[in-house]
């Protein structure tokens, strides 16, 4: 494979060395992808790199603002990055030091599957992991039953919901719970409590990233209607943890 005809998920050119042994990434899940997978090659990760656990790796700063003098005295053969959790300027000035820049955009499954599998075999030149294919069988058949409805809070002070196009949406869609802000001109919309709480969802699902819902903060905002307190990670990373998460879901789901 050449370096010439290896582009990432927005079409850029990456000159990816033929052998890659040295890693930065920039996103939670795809640190947690290259650990379970080329755990050799990864010298650093952000702040927010939380699995696997005992992580031993050059810490970069934030998603949002990365040390950019870090990164570069890694010396990595390719910086992982993500088009929404990362800031174009922080890449451009990666790309502009001479580093190779891989830039993922996923906003589906589908696209989560297809993504990993190149990312590794074309910004990593490792194998696809075992466990991408487990995934994929497990998110493989429709969800059975009735379909039901969801609001999908982020956020509180002010209020912000799931919108259009997120991967977190098509998760939900693939078990069944229709987000009623899919159709929303924003993908993270401000919206008042009180339009939401009017919407009556069936369900109003509260992720604890990135703003940390729990038992205590959150459900006391929505009487009389139903609030599912569910893990951020299995509703917003694509990695390994896409194995288990569809299970662990739909029992928070189901309540």
């Amino acid at each position: 494979m050449t370096e010439a005809g290896v582009r990432d998920d927005t079409g850029a050119a990456v000159r990816v060395p033929e052998s890659v042994t040295r890693i930065v990434s920039l996103v939670p899940s795809l640190t947690e992808s290259v650990a379970a997978t080329v755990p050799g090659a990864l010298v650093g990760a952000t702040d927010w790199c939380s699995h696997p656990a005992g992580l031993d790796v050059t810490r970069v700063r934030g998603t949002k603002n990365p040390d950019l003098d870090v990164i570069t005295s890694l010396r990595p053969d390719v910086v992982l990055a993500n088009a929404e959790e990362n800031r174009e300027p922080d890449l451009a000035a990666l790309r502009a030091a001479g580093l190779a820049v891989w830039v993922t955009r996923i906003e589906t499954l589908d696209q989560a599957f297809a993504s990993l599998e190149r990312m590794f075999t074309e910004a990593c030149r490792a194998e696809p992991p075992a466990w991408l294919d487990e995934a994929r069988e497990v998110w493989r058949k429709p969800e059975e039953g009735p379909r039901r409805t969801a609001v999908v809070p982020i956020w509180r002070r002010p209020w912000m919901v799931v919108g259009r196009d997120t991967f977190t949406g098509d998760v939900l869609r693939r078990l069944g719970v229709d987000n009623l802000y899919a159709g929303h001109a924003e993908r993270y919309p401000k919206v008042p409590l009180a339009e939401l709480t009017a919407r009556a969802p069936d369900l109003v699902v509260l992720p604890d990233e990135p703003y940390a819902f729990h038992a205590g903060d959150g459900p006391e905002c929505f009487p009389g209607l139903r609030c599912a307190l569910v893990s951020g990670r299995d509703l917003t990373w694509y990695g390994p943890s896409l194995v288990t998460a569809r299970a662990r879901l739909a029992r928070a789901l189901a309540g």
